[in-house]
């Protein structure tokens, strides 16, 4: 990433003078701490993995206190490695989104492992709440769909099945959070119980036009509001830390959950724009201001962020397979040694040859949302090959963003020209994102930096310190690697598109 010459001490003050920002990363397989420079570059990271448990068919656990110790070790030596907590001006959170934590206030411990996001115990409960008429109301508060993958059923789940958690709540005596809330306990000794609006607008249980809890959706639930953090906006004051955690106090003043901290990280700040990570899936989130569009093509209207009293809103939509088909590649056929060589065999494949991978291995993500679909290949000959394998692969990606762009753009008229921002590790290979623009027929902006996410908890951070300047100063500074600009025929790609739709109606 290029230096920045924002903030304090980029004016010449000396090195020892200039404060640093520590960002928690919170993943799903993995807690990271990272140090952030005034110039926006990264100082220092540490990393450990998170174990990753597998109780029954469709349950994902992670320990509680393994979230903690695990983040408390990392955040340490990097404090360290900035010379001290006096170094630090403040502390920025990013944070796998939607997984649930409940813990008891009296002990400080969790009573159950944390239920992952991925986890699916709760698809009976949401069945019936669909079938009951619920969809409606979910949505019309939420913006989400009635599914497992959020908080809400997830919470209920605890409650009624771990011993002696119904009745404690009712007490007062648990509390509810996401990482970030659990982070923010621990590392406050306990004094603050609070969650940011992004993360809680991921929980069935916030109504996102007001950024409250929705008492209706607490009966629906079986809830009790007791369990419940303080909403706070994206820049607040989150607490400060115990002085003994890392030599002295330091003060908590950004979170967002992780998709949205990528919006904010790319400087998605327009209406309009749109910015989409590629991992192991792709999440796709488009900036509709403070619009809040009541999506009719299955896609989740969320909270962007909350910043000065204002709530911009977004359209998001998630892939579920992206780099998971490459993986698919090297790990289940063998067909290639690393990922990297995927884009020099699809650039190989034979023109000719229309080969098309429907990637439904857990089934369609949005705008289909069909969880019983599975994968398929359509158009193989006997000539088909592993270069053919590997263009399919990579076009699926292009193809289901096309789908959800396709999605975003019904939903919300008055989006015209599209400015797309990506990131994530798909997004170095070069081949897929030339492809990706030529499939989308727009301009594709690779941002330069390779921290995307933590860039934007960072900055939320450091402009609540008053150390980073405010949107319109880190969008000015915001940096392309590379711009992609489609160049493929209008005829060509629509006959690619027509064969792409018919797989998937094939597959559905």
């Amino acid at each position: 990433m290029p230096a920045r010459a924002f903030g304090r001490g980029a004016g010449g003050e000396s090195d020892v003078q200039t404060p640093y920002l520590l960002v928690l990363d919170e993943g799903t397989t993995s807690t990271r701490a990272m140090l952030f420079a005034v110039d926006g570059t990264v100082a220092a990271i540490e990393q450990a993995e998170l174990t990753q448990h597998y109780p029954a068919d469709g349950h994902v656990e992670h320990d509680a206190a393994e979230i903690w110790t695990k983040t408390l070790a990392c955040a340490r030596r990097t404090v360290e490695k900035a010379g001290g907590a006096e170094r630090i001006a403040a502390i920025g959170i990013t944070n796998q989104r939607e997984t649930a934590l409940v813990w008891d206030r009296r002990t400080g411990k969790a009573i159950h492992r944390a239920i992952v996001w991925q986890d699916r115990r709760t698809a009976e409960h949401c069945a019936r709440l669909r079938e009951d008429g619920h969809s409606d109301l979910v949505a019309e508060r939420t913006g989400l769909l009635i599914d497992p993958y959020f908080s809400a059923t997830k919470i209920a789940w605890l409650l009624e099945n771990v011993s002696g958690a119904r009745e404690a709540a009712e007490a007062g005596h648990l509390a509810f959070g996401t990482v970030d809330s659990w982070l923010i306990y621990k590392m406050t000794g306990g004094k603050r119980h609070v969650i940011d609006v992004t993360n809680a607008s991921r929980t069935m249980l916030c109504n996102i036009g007001t950024a409250e809890w929705d008492d209706d959706l607490l009966r629906l639930f079986n809830i009790p509001r007791s369990m419940l953090p303080e909403i706070l906006s994206n820049i607040d004051d989150f607490g400060t830390t115990e002085p003994d955690l890392f030599g002295g106090p330091i003060p908590i003043k950004g979170v967002a959950g992780d998709q949205q901290a990528a919006v904010i990280g790319q400087a998605c700040f327009t209406p309009g724009m749109m910015k989409s990570t590629y991992g192991t899936g792709c999440f796709a989130l488009l900036n509709t201001g403070t619009d809040r569009v009541a999506s009719k093509n299955r896609l989740l209207t969320t909270i962007a962020y909350r910043l000065n009293g204002e709530i911009q809103y977004a359209l998001e939509g998630s892939i579920f397979i992206a780099g998971a088909a490459v993986q698919w590649l090297r790990d289940g056929l063998k067909m290639i040694g690393k990922a990297s060589e995927t884009a020099d065999l699809a650039a190989k494949a034979d023109p000719g040859q229309r080969v098309y991978l429907v990637p439904a291995f857990t089934g369609l993500g949005a705008p289909w949302w069909d969880a019983e679909a599975r994968g398929a290949m359509f158009g193989m000959t006997r000539n088909t090959g592993p270069a053919e394998f590997a263009r399919a692969a990579l076009e699926s990606v292009c193809f289901q963003t096309r789908d959800l762009l396709g999605a975003m753009r019904k939903d919300w008229p008055r989006q015209a020209d599209t400015l797309l921002r990506v990131d994530g590790g798909m997004a170095a290979n070069d081949w897929t994102m030339q492809r990706l623009a030529d499939i989308l027929g727009v301009a594709v902006d690779r941002s330069d930096s390779a921290e995307v996410t933590a860039l934007g908890a960072a900055w939320l951070a450091g402009h609540g310190a008053s150390i980073w300047p405010d949107q319109a100063g880190f969008a000015a500074d915001w940096h392309r690697e590379r711009q992609f600009k489609p160049s493929m025929d209008e005829s060509e790609r629509n006959l690619l598109l027509k064969g792409w739709d018919s797989a998937v109606q094939c597959t559905l």
